[in-house]
């Protein structure tokens, strides 16, 4: 379920609950993360080039290691910064929320330790 703005809720994508503030996290972050993530698509974009220009296969897999580095990094730092502003926000108010957000988190570091 996702929260709109408007507090209605709808299913998100892929099935999981997902509570929207008016203003998330990374907020304050918001333009170093898409420079970051533009970086991140350039390391991606070069890969498609090495693979189109047949380098040799270890050094392309260096890039992959490298562009799954940075992607980790960022899950991370967006990880902390959940933690920091949804899930504390949740524990002030107290409740069955702090609970979800709890819940939520956890699920979320599952999914990065699978991959």
């Amino acid at each position: 379920m996702t929260t709109t703005e408007s507090g209605a809720t709808a299913p998100s994508e892929d099935g999981t609950q997902s509570t929207q503030h008016a203003t998330h996290g990374y907020h304050k972050q918001k333009d170093e993360h898409l420079k970051r993530l533009r970086r991140i698509e350039g390391q991606i974009r070069g890969l498609q080039r090495m693979v189109d220009e047949d380098v040799y296969c270890i050094d392309i897999l260096t890039q992959v290691s490298a562009s799954t580095k940075a992607l980790q990094s960022f899950a991370l730092q967006l990880l902390e910064e959940h933690l920091r502003h949804c899930v504390a926000d949740a524990a002030l108010r107290g409740g069955d929320e702090i609970d979800a957000k709890v819940d939520e988190a956890t699920k979320a570091i599952a999914r990065m330790l699978r991959t």
